[in-house]
């Protein structure tokens, strides 16, 4: 009854051009319940596998926000560390200053943190943002090559001045791949193998990774972006100062990021989205415990920081879809459900989870024991599908 209803309803949604394919799984309690509607391609028509692999974009922020807890817990880094203790080209940031019509560049009053880096107070910025320090991103070609190094790109990060002293603002930022540099330093390993060691072995998530072997690319749904104006998918262009510049291949084994770059499956994004709900491993090993597990998805923003919104430069607005993150504050690399009123009432204080840019999206939360996995892959897609999910789960579950 549920799988057809949901797959009837992103049916509907697939209909009027807005994707070409759905592949949804939700967990409430010990009930499991899946589907899949639509194409992997407009072309070829060939329908949705169980086990297509999506480019997972944001989504894997959070991968590297828990490898950040699981460092924390034994130790070896700790959440008000200054990023300079393992980062040396952090040593020189400075912060841009606007006084009337003159720019110029001032000292930080403090430095940078690592919690700064989990919670996007740090000052960075994004080269799809708004804002001047985005811009410069862009025109420096930031995370646009497939062949740079992590470490190559964070250097040139942090040779661009902050846009705002640490922790006086938010703003949603490539602080990620920082922080899965500093990982490789603390851990003397790459991203990768870090994180196969510790989050995907344990949990099995053997079709997790920056690379797809020549023999399963055929299983990587196509991506498309979404044209507001003509209602239609389109392959990806390459106009300035958007994500879809941003490289993300799938046959460079050496290739790794912090804010993006993994390829998954929807089953193995849910074994560490159901990991999320206890912190133990489906055959109980704890990758982290209870204690650090809630550090995770409790708000740490003060008010005057809300409502928390991504300024995308020519972002196209929907009019019945206002700001999604309006009822949330800011866990340890988690949007975290703050308050239902500013929700419509729909959902659980502590519900927490993130997207990715190709709208991507799940949701763990502790308190109703559900947990759920959305994929597709569409760039500035519209934003009904999400909507779409997200009140059906706590409207019918």
């Amino acid at each position: 009854m549920i799988e057809k209803e949901l797959n009837n309803l992103f049916q509907s949604i697939i209909s009027k051009n807005y994707f070409q394919g759905i592949q949804w799984i939700i967990q409430k309690q010990n009930k499991l319940y899946k589907g899949k509607v639509g194409c992997m391609d407009l072309k070829t028509k060939e329908d949705i596998h169980e086990n297509t692999i999506y480019r997972i974009w944001s989504m894997t922020k959070p991968i590297i926000a828990l490898a950040t807890i699981i460092l924390l817990e034994k130790k070896k880094i700790k959440l008000n560390d200054p990023i300079e203790k393992y980062l040396n080209s952090a040593k020189n940031l400075k912060v841009l200053n606007k006084d009337n019509d003159k720019v110029n560049l001032i000292d930080v009053k403090r430095s940078v943190t690592i919690k700064d880096l989990l919670m996007h107070t740090a000052g960075f910025s994004y080269n799809f943002l708004d804002d001047p320090i985005g811009k410069e991103y862009e025109k420096f070609k930031l995370f646009h090559s497939v062949e740079t190094s992590l470490e190559s790109e964070v250097d040139k990060i942090l040779s661009f001045p902050l846009l705002f002293q640490p922790g006086e603002n938010w703003n949603y930022s490539v602080s990620i791949d920082i922080l899965a540099r500093i990982i490789e330093v603390i851990s003397h390993q790459d991203i990768y193998t870090f994180l196969n060691t510790h989050i995907f072995k344990p949990l099995n998530m053997s079709e997790t990774n920056y690379y797809v072997e020549k023999n399963e690319r055929h299983r990587i749904m196509t991506s498309y972006e979404f044209d507001k104006e003509s209602n239609s998918l389109l392959k990806l262009s390459n106009s300035p100062n958007k994500i879809n510049n941003f490289g993300y291949p799938f046959s460079k084994k050496k290739y790794s990021r912090g804010g993006h770059g993994l390829f998954t499956t929807i089953n193995d994004f849910m074994k560490f989205a159901i990991m999320l709900q206890s912190g133990k491993t489906q055959n109980g090993e704890i990758l982290i415990s209870e204690n650090y597990l809630k550090k995770i998805n409790q708000n740490y923003l003060d008010n005057k920081f809300f409502p928390l919104e991504i300024k995308s430069i020519g972002d196209h607005k929907y009019d019945e879809f206002p700001n999604d993150l309006i009822p949330y504050g800011w866990g340890l690399g988690f949007r975290v459900m703050n308050d239902i009123k500013k929700n419509n009432n729909i959902g659980s204080i502590g519900e927490f989870g993130w997207s990715g840019a190709a709208a991507t999206y799940f949701l763990v939360d502790p308190n109703k024991k559900i947990t759920a996995v959305l994929m597709t892959q569409v760039l500035h897609a519209h934003p009904v599908l999400k909507k779409t999910f997200y009140n059906y789960i706590y409207n019918n579950l």
